[in-house]
């Protein structure tokens, strides 16, 4: 008598937590449209949630080595990281979008039809993040002024200002590439850049 039997735990993927955590953070080439949704949100989620950490921690290091340099240097990083925050919200409506397309885009196979529109966010991140430097290069003393700073913290931080809004492009690239790389189903890779 013959019979045909698969070894269970031959056929079948290890799906331990740790084993899982290890796939998430090392990056999956699995088809999330297949199998446990559980999952494939789980290996989605993780880096995504390890990225905002280690962004989180950057703004923490700003605010330590720029304490040594005094009150007035601290209240001109806390004054632009909140301008920054608009430009983290226009930035993240971006990447939304950007994931959306791109992954539906994914989803159908039509990795030409991601290709185009992961670079019509890239030129669209590239028109918004070049109005937003300049409005931020010119109006920087304005912006300081109307979040009530005192003349000497507007005097020493014009030019941080203008440096960190002008150079918003790398923040809002930071948070397109990686939209893009999520929406393909690779949230490791968004990670790993960062």
């Amino acid at each position: 008598m013959s019979t045909n039997t698969v070894n269970p735990s031959a056929s079948a993927e290890d799906n331990s937590f740790w084993s899982i955590l290890r796939e998430a953070v090392a990056g999956s080439s699995r088809d999330f449209t297949q199998g446990s949704i559980w999952i494939a949100i789980f290996l989605l989620a993780v880096p995504m949630i390890l990225e905002m950490g280690m962004e989180s921690v950057f703004a923490i290091v700003d605010i330590y080595f720029v304490g040594h340099l005094g009150a007035d240097s601290v209240a001109v990083v806390g004054l632009t990281e909140s301008m920054l925050a608009i430009i983290y919200a226009v930035a993240i409506g971006l990447s939304i979008g950007a994931t959306a397309t791109v992954a539906r885009r994914t989803g159908e196979r039509d990795t030409v039809g991601a290709a185009r529109s992961a670079a019509h966010a890239i030129y669209l991140g590239v028109i918004v993040s070049v109005v937003m430097s300049v409005i931020g290069i010119i109006f920087a003393p304005t912006f300081l002024v109307l979040l009530g700073a005192e003349p000497q913290v507007i005097e020493q931080g014009t030019t941080f200002t203008r440096i960190m809004l002008g150079g918003n492009a790398v923040i809002v690239f930071l948070f397109l590439l990686n939209a893009i790389f999520r929406g393909a189903g690779d949230a490791a890779i968004a990670m790993r850049v960062l």
